[in-house]
C-alpha cells in the first residue's frame, strides 16, 4: 500500500511540473512574442513536441511492463524447478542479457540441487551397507556372550570363546575402520596433498601393514625398486592404496607363494606391479573386483568384506591415476598402479 502511495505522490508531482513548464512556455510565447503567426507556430511546435514526449513515455513505459513481465514470468518458473523456456539468448538486447544471467543462475542451482540429491543417496547407501555389513559381527558377539554367560564351560572352552569373541571384535574394527575411510573417499572430506614422492619409501610403508601376514604364511616378498624413482601423489594415501593391494594378495596366495612388487618409470606415469601366485580372478569378473562389497565365488572362503580393492582404486583416482588387473586362474593376478610421473 506504501508503495501505491509513493508512486501516486511521483506522478502527481511529475503531472505537476509538466504543466507549470507548459504554462509557463505558453505564458512567455504569448506575451513576448508580438505576431500571431509566429506566436501559434511556436504553440503548435511544443505541442508536437508534448505528444511525441507522451507518445515516448507511454512506449517507453510498456516496454518496461513487458520486460518486468518477462523476468517475472522467468522467475516463476525458476521457482516452479522448470526448465525456463523462451529464452532469447542470441538477441543482443537488455532482456537477452538478463535472461542470460538467469539461465547461469539457473544451471547453478539446478547442479546444486542434483549434487545435494546425489550427497543424499550415497549417505543412504551407506547407512544401508553400515548396518547390513555390522549386522554379522555383532550377532555373533550376542551369541558368543550369551553361551559365556549361560553355560557352566571348562577354562579351556571358555577361552575358546573368548578367542572367538576378540576375532569378531577385531573384525568389527576394521569393518568400522574401512567404512570411514570408504565414507571420507565418497564424501570428498579427506584432502590430498600431492608432491613429487619417493616410491621406495612409500612401498616400505606399505609392506610395513603386510609383513607379519605374509610371514606366518610364509609367503615371499620381494620389491624390484630404484631408490630415486618418483612419482606425483600422496605418499601417504598412496601407501595405504598399496597396502590395501598387498593385503589383498597376501589373503588370497596360498603358503609358501610368492608376492613381487616391480616398479616402471614411463613418461607421463609410474607404473608399480604387484604380482602373486594366488587364486587367480575370472577374466569376466575384471570390472566387479574393484566394486564395495563384491565379493567373487572363489573368495567366499576367505575372510573380507570386499572393501580393499574399492578404497585402492578411489584413493588412486583421486590422484589422476588409475588400477588395472590381468589374471589366470590358479595362477595369480598382477594389479598394476599407474601414478603421474
Amino acid at each position: 500500500m506504501t508503495g501505491h502511495k509513493s508512486e501516486t505522490i511521483i506522478r502527481c508531482g511529475v503531472l505537476t511540473v509538466g504543466v507549470c513548464i507548459a504554462g509557463g512556455f505558453l505564458y512567455t510565447v504569448w506575451i513576448w512574442v508580438p505576431r500571431a503567426e509566429i506566436r501559434y507556430l511556436l504553440i503548435s511546435l511544443f505541442g508536437g513536441l508534448c505528444f511525441l514526449i507522451l507518445f515516448w513515455t507511454l512506449l517507453l513505459r510498456r516496454q518496461m511492463c513487458r520486460f518486468a513481465d518477462e523476468l517475472c514470468g522467468t522467475l516463476d518458473q525458476l521457482l516452479a524447478e522448470r526448465e525456463p523456456e523462451g529464452f532469447s539468448f542470441y538477441e543482443d538486447t537488455l532482456t537477452a542479457k538478463v535472461q542470460g544471467k538467469f539461465r547461469q543462475f539457473y544451471d547453478l542451482m539446478s547442479e546444486e540441487r542434483r549434487q545435494s540429491r546425489q550427497d543424499k543417496q550415497i549417505i543412504q547407501e551407506l547407512v544401508s551397507d553400515i548396518s547390513h555389513q555390522v549386522k554379522t559381527p555383532i550377532a555373533n558377539l550376542q551369541m558368543f556372550l550369551g553361551i559365556l554367560k549361560s553355560h557352566d564351560l571348562s577354562p579351556e572352552k571358555r577361552t575358546e570363546f573368548l578367542d572367538m569373541e576378540a576375532g569378531q571384535l577385531n573384525k568389527l574394527e576394521f569393518l568400522l575402520q574401512s567404512l570411514i575411510r570408504m565414507s571420507r573417499l565418497e564424501t570428498g572430506t579427506f584432502t590430498i596433498h600431492m608432491e613429487q614422492a619417493n616410491l621406495y619409501d612409500t612401498i616400505a610403508r606399505a609392506l610395513n601393514g603386510v609383513w607379519a601376514k605374509a610371514e606366518k604364511k610364509n609367503i615371499g616378498l620381494s620389491v624390484e625398486c630404484d631408490g630415486l624413482v618418483t612419482a606425483k601423489c600422496d605418499p601417504k594415501w598412496t601407501a595405504e592404496a598399496l597396502e590395501n593391494l598387498l593385503d589383498n594378495a597376501v589373503k588370497y596366495t596360498c603358503q609358501g607363494g610368492n608376492i613381487r612388487i616391480s616398479v616402471r618409470p614411463w613418461q607421463f606415469y609410474t607404473r608399480v606391479d604387484i604380482s602373486d601366485t594366488g587364486i587367480g580372478i575370472p577374466e569376466t569378473d575384471y570390472h566387479k573386483v574393484f566394486q564395495r562389497f563384491w565379493r567373487g565365488a572363489e573368495a567366499s572362503s576367505f575372510e573380507g568384506v570386499g572393501l580393499g580393492l574399492y578404497l585402492a582404486q578411489e584413493i588412486i583416482r583421486r590422484q589422476k591415476g588409475y588400477i588395472s588387473v590381468t589374471s589366470k586362474e590358479g595362477v595369480g593376478s598382477v594389479f598394476s598402479v599407474y601414478l603421474l610421473s
